[in-house]
Order: structure tokens, then sequence, then C-alpha cells
């Protein structure tokens, strides 16, 4: 994606709150006033749910 400098930092922790990320890359665009952000993510593991076992009652 392509964002302002000031935005990295945003941007990747909402990005790591969502997915797995790796190491964000980071690289200016040509006009060399904005950044163009690379990361690799994929989906979490949905969380495991707990369940309470029935008792033999």
């Amino acid at each position: 994606m392509i964002c302002a400098p000031e935005d990295i930092d945003r941007i990747t922790a909402a990005l790591a709150g969502a997915f797995t990320t790796g190491p964000a890359r980071a690289y200016p665009t040509r006009d060399r006033t904005r950044i163009r952000l690379y990361l690799t993510a994929t989906d979490r593991a949905p969380t495991p749910t707990q369940r309470l076992a029935q008792s033999d009652h």
C-alpha cells in the first residue's frame, strides 16, 4: 500500500491486530513524498473454544 510516512506505525499496528504479519518493508515512492509499504499477512488461526464437559449425573 502507499501511505504517508507518519502513518506507517498506525497501519502496521492495525494490520498486525487483524492478521499474522511478517516484517514490514518500506520503500519511497518515485516522488519521495510517500512510502510504499509491503507486508506479508495471513489469517490468524481461530481461537479455540473451550467447552465444559457434560457431567455424567
